[in-house]
């Protein structure tokens, strides 16, 4: 049953104390259950965008990350970490501890003529932490979780302040999408100038140095849009990395070396953008008892070579080269410099640690049950946490019902399906369902199929993610395409909060296409 699947392991292993749940507009009512702490870690999450496993410093030299190797070295290195194949769902599992499919957030993007949104009815990392004195809760760069109602602004999910874009996918030096300006500090559209990445990392930093001065806490969230493309970067940056007789790129054809100069330019960028996040941390002094979270929302793109080896695929795919990403959390007072975890773990994990972290407790609800777990206990002591039992999920259906990803991962054993929805156990057995079993603690690289030597694991494992793909519910976002044609975007993508259920942007035939 889906009960043991997911709920059973979530709640054998909470740490929180489970006793109730206060309604949702009390939650957001800004009333703290817990009063403000001195001692309460600041957090700083940073979140990549399309950073693969191979594109790291510490796991190839061959892009230099020294800030991020910097943070593995002074922190817990998290070597199985797992997030969607993809942008939004990975930010909306991240902001509520949830997979995003029980909201019906997972099957594709937020792309900009989209009227969806992240469920208000979800309480999000910054509404709990506002429960627990954290005064000062800012978010820079990428939204991505719905900007057609003012609902799903972040100054409406729990954030007191935004500087950002709400899009994916915008211009890095006109800071557009659909040719149409998409940059904002708070509700407003600004004329601030400058290369995104830039930008982004400043005003985050500007924002720490500014909270320090706070006697409360601060949650700062820094989801860059970089590396994602458009592949931009400052030509002097490219210069670096743009050695077209070397050769390392003389196999690669010139448009294809240009465009992996130009990728290691960005994250470079992005890298020395981290190192002003870290350098504001430590002015402040307050670096030991402060949380910083690195993460990628998924995998490189398949695009471009080896961005994820030696792991198997890519973005868009549930291969460990699509969910399986980069991670680490440097935390001096209470986490060993150094330590590496080989425990399964992943973006649905981020709230519920942090909550822990910020002495808070988790409040079941069975309408919103909680799929991520604290991973506290078990970084802060010699005993790791134990996770390796719970199942772990990976989805996405973008392109439509007949051709939807799915895996689940766990005990060391890995089922991923392609093909049409999965409703019934009999579609195992046909061709159109494609389906790999991989044993993951021997074979990390999806190299050997062993489905048709272990029918019975295949049937049982099948049988969870027919469940866990009921979960999504028949309101769920829509496939990518759907609703593509014709829409006008907003001017300067202005969202007004004062009107909360109103549609922004418009189709030419006055029907908003979902």
């Amino acid at each position: 049953m889906m009960w043991l699947g997911i709920r059973f392991y979530v709640l054998l292993a909470l740490t929180f104390v489970i006793a109730g749940q206060v309604a949702a507009d009390e939650r957001r009512s800004g009333e703290p259950i817990a009063k403000a702490d001195e001692n309460k870690p600041n957090v700083v999450v940073i979140l990549a965008d399309d950073l693969g496993w191979n594109s790291v410093g510490y796991h190839n030299k061959n892009f230099p990350t020294p800030n991020i190797d910097r943070l593995v070295r002074e922190g817990v290195e998290l070597n199985q970490f797992y997030v969607a194949p993809m942008c939004s769902p990975t930010r909306a599992g991240l902001m509520t501890g949830r997979y995003p499919i029980r909201f019906g957030a997972a099957r594709a993007v937020i792309p900009p003529y989209r009227d969806f949104g992240l469920p208000v009815s979800e309480v999000t990392l910054p509404e709990r932490l506002a429960d627990l004195g954290y005064a000062n809760r800012g978010v820079f760069g990428k939204w991505h979780l719905g900007h057609r109602r003012s609902k799903w602004h972040p100054l409406n999910q729990g954030f007191t302040h935004f500087h950002g874009h709400y899009n994916g996918a915008i211009d890095y030096f006109e800071l557009t999408r659909e040719d149409v300006r998409d940059w904002h500090v708070d509700a407003q559209p600004s004329d601030e100038q400058g290369y995104s990445t830039h930008l982004i990392a400043d005003a985050a930093a500007k924002w720490i140095t500014d909270s320090s001065a706070s006697e409360a806490p601060y949650f700062c969230y820094v989801p860059f849009n970089a590396p994602h493309s458009p592949f931009q970067a400052p030509e002097e940056t490219i210069a670096r990395f743009d050695d077209r007789n070397s050769a390392k790129t003389k196999g690669n054809k010139p448009g294809k070396a240009r465009n992996i100069a130009i990728l290691k330019a960005m994250i470079w960028e992005m890298d020395e953008g981290v190192g002003r996040i870290l350098k504001s941390i430590d002015d402040s002094g307050e670096a030991n008892n402060t949380i910083v979270w690195f993460l990628s929302d998924n995998g490189g793109v398949g695009s471009l070579p080896r961005l994820n080896s030696p792991l198997r695929g890519s973005k868009l795919t549930v291969y460990e080269g699509g969910v399986r990403v980069p991670s680490c959390i440097r935390w001096p007072d209470r986490l060993a410099a150094g330590v590496k975890s080989e425990h399964v773990c992943g973006y649905i994990d981020v709230l519920p640690t942090i909550v822990d972290a910020a002495g808070g407790e988790i409040i079941a609800d069975p309408e919103l049950p909680l799929d991520g777990i604290s991973l506290l206990s078990g970084l802060t002591s010699s005993d790791q946490f134990k996770s390796d039992g719970r199942p772990w999920y990976s989805y996405h259906g973008q392109s439509g019902d007949e051709n939807e990803h799915l895996a689940v991962l766990v005990d060391g054993w890995k089922l991923k399906v392609n093909g049409p929805q999965l409703i019934s156990e009999s579609q195992l057995t046909e061709p159109k369902a494609r389906v790999e079993l991989f044993h993951l603690s021997t074979d990390p690289n999806e190299t050997k199929n062993l489905a048709t030597d272990y029918p019975d694991k295949v049937g049982r494992l099948g049988r969870m993610l027919i469940e866990y793909r009921a979960l999504q519910p028949s309101d769920a976002v829509p496939p990518y395409g759907v609703g593509s044609k014709g829409f006008i975007p907003p001017p300067k993508w202005h969202v007004d909060l004062s009107t909360p259920d109103v549609s922004v942007g418009a189709y030419p035939d006055g029907e908003d296409q979902q």
